[in-house]
């Protein structure tokens, strides 16, 4: 189903969806429907490898009767499917146990409009236009340096999707959305030293993607500024995020800040709201609404209008991310966080990278992360890396097999600055991060 047929058909298929549970005996219902086509081709060595096309459509029914909960899937837009899976629903939710907690959002809650966000941009790019792409980008990281001499290949990404939520409140409403990419992982090596790297551009629109012929060689730069590394010993010291591997730190905050997290008592930050989690002079803002911003929505997977706050001013966590559940079982209302945050804002303090590293005199700037030692109940971090050498200011040699790590709350309070070089390919926007204090483990 292409996006123009979606927008017209899905709206429809969910709120009859939800008017049939009703009537089956549903004392509330919703639905949710999208429909997603997509392209991804990839380049390997200047051959292509692989082509990959998506066609897909999903129908999620909840049934809520007597503060029991009852949901069923299907892929099959059929009439007769759908039924099926609304009575599936109902069925599922006569063997539930009782909730209090159950049940849709406030009425009062839901969007009352749906702005154009400028989410949806058509990629009308063939098999071969995509194969093209790929293989200048491949290229072009070949070509950069004699130590490159393998590739993991080039990859073209477009989809393109609707998206639609109906409720028993009377709620029906819906958007296009597309994503499109274009990534090359590359494998460079001098003598016993054999190192890879990647890198990507992400847009909502095709046109503010990045050249391929700069992603080809952006990729080929930091594999090839990994060759020869070696380890250092164990040290405490300054580290220095680049704003693509700082947002992460962000994305461990938002983690910790969501409703389950919050009421399973199961996060290094239950029940920290009022309370400094950050330095003073750091604010965090949540904005749903930027235009063409990877998680910009204008409701929640509750069809929960959202809005842009302070999540954390100056330094103090003004609340949680919840759905209406979440936002029940804690005793407060949602926050139209139903499937997730909405575009962190971190504001920058600082200059560059480049700026940053300047002015450290001795430190480690982190190139790669490695593992998954982060652990949001206590807060312990721990992560394999890679990277480089800082001393007087300047990047000296890189590094490998080292560990970085420290607490997650010991962390946020030793962010030193934030750089203005802001990343967008994703739902955290954060600049390069100084932080100080972390134990760096080396040989």
């Amino acid at each position: 189903m292409d996006t123009a047929r979606a927008a017209t058909t899905l709206p429809s298929i969910a709120a009859e969806v939800v008017q049939l549970a009703r009537r089956l005996g549903a004392d509330q219902a919703e639905a949710k429907a999208s429909c997603d086509e997509g392209l991804a081709v990839t380049v390997r060595m200047g051959q292509l490898e692989s082509v990959r096309r998506k066609c897909d459509c999903a129908l999620t029914v909840t049934a809520y009767r007597d503060k029991k909960k009852g949901t069923a899937t299907t892929s099959d837009l059929a009439s007769k499917t759908v039924e099926e899976v609304v009575r599936k629903a109902l069925g599922i939710a006569r063997f539930t146990e009782r909730e209090p907690h159950f049940g849709l959002a406030e009425p009062d809650a839901m969007a009352s409009n749906v702005p154009d966000l400028e989410l949806h941009f058509p990629w009308n790019i063939d098999l071969d236009g995509a194969t093209a792409l790929a293989r200048r980008a491949e290229d072009a990281a070949r070509a950069l340096d004699a130590r490159i001499t393998n590739s993991e290949g080039a990859t073209t990404f477009t989809s393109s999707g609707y998206r639609t939520y109906a409720n028993s409140h009377g709620f029906a409403a819906g958007y296009p959305v597309s994503m499109h990419s274009l990534s090359c992982r590359i494998v460079a090596k001098e003598r016993a030293s054999l190192e890879r790297d990647h890198w990507y551009t992400v847009a909502r629109s095709p046109g503010d993607l990045d050249t391929p012929e700069n992603v080809g060689a952006e990729a080929a730069r930091r594999a090839v500024r990994r060759l020869n590394g070696r380890q250092i010993s164990t040290r405490v010291a300054p580290v220095i995020f680049p704003a693509e591997l700082a947002k992460g730190l962000f994305e461990h905050l938002a983690a910790s800040l969501q409703g389950p997290a919050q009421y399973r008592r199961a996060s290094f930050l239950t029940g920290a709201a009022g309370t400094q989690v950050l330095p003073s002079f750091l604010t965090v803002d949540e904005d749903p609404l930027i235009l063409r911003g990877l998680a910009s929505a204008p409701f929640d997977g509750e069809g929960v209008v959202t809005r842009c706050r302070q999540l954390v001013a100056n330094g103090v966590l003004q609340g949680y991310m919840l759905s209406a559940y979440a936002a029940r079982r804690l005793g407060l209302t949602t926050t139209g966080n139903a499937g997730g945050a909405h575009n962190l804002v971190v504001r920058a303090t600082a200059g560059s990278l480049d700026d940053i590293i300047a002015q450290c005199r001795s430190g480690f700037v982190v190139g790669e992360l490695l593992g998954r030692g982060v652990n949001i109940v206590t807060g312990d971090y721990s992560r394999g890396a890679a990277g480089f050498l800082v001393e007087g200011g300047e990047i000296v040699r890189p590094v490998n097999e080292v560990t970085i790590a420290g607490r997650l709350p010991e962390i946020f309070r030793g962010i030193v600055a934030v750089g203005s070089d802001a990343d967008a390919r994703g739902g955290v926007r954060c600049g390069s991060l100084l932080v100080e204090g972390l134990t760096v483990a080396g040989g």
